[in-house]
């Protein structure tokens, strides 16, 4: 495996895991040159098709790095690493490949990503919602972002911040 960052193509596995229910393998490696670390993964070929089923109800060929494009855009600028995107798209991948066979709805994959990306960033959720949902008017994408202040503060993070802000206020 060539390494990303010197070009070398001598590394060692470090270490190997089974993800995406045994679809998937992920390997640590190390650059035996410049001794970085990466990570690859190993999937499935293309012998098997899964078609996406859109909202206009053409069909084309499922594509991960669509969803990762997605949530990448959604996080950009937010304290979201490349690791929890591709951990969020390896459990979009789980439960697609555990519902469905040769074909999924593009409503299926959208409101998984936004499920799992709400666990991990609100205003990255607030963005991918505001793009996958096409609210109509402002008043419906002020009511999501209200709902997700509701449940932010009804888990104790508002107190959290409060705290933040005392702390970083100067004492007289």
């Amino acid at each position: 495996m060539r390494c990303p960052f010197c070009k070398e193509d001598r590394d060692r596995v470090i270490d190997s895991r089974s993800s995406d229910g045994g679809r998937v393998i992920r390997r640590r490696r190390q650059c035996l040159m410049c001794k970085r670390r990466f990570t690859t993964y190993e999937r499935i070929g293309d012998s098997f098709k899964l078609y996406v089923v859109k909202k206009d109800r053409s069909r084309v060929p499922y594509d991960r790095e669509k969803v990762i494009s997605g949530l990448q855009k959604a996080c950009y600028k937010r304290p979201v690493s490349a690791e929890q995107i591709q951990q969020i798209a390896d459990k979009v991948e789980e439960s697609i490949f555990q519902n469905f066979d040769k074909e999924v709805s593009s409503a299926f994959i959208g409101e998984n990503v936004m499920k799992y990306l709400r666990m991990v960033d609100k205003v990255a959720y607030i963005r991918f919602a505001s793009v996958y949902r096409d609210f109509s008017d402002a008043g419906e994408l002020i009511e999501e972002v209200s709902q997700v202040i509701q449940e932010t503060e009804s888990i104790g993070q508002s107190m959290l911040f409060n705290e933040q802000a005392k702390k970083t206020k100067p004492e007289k």
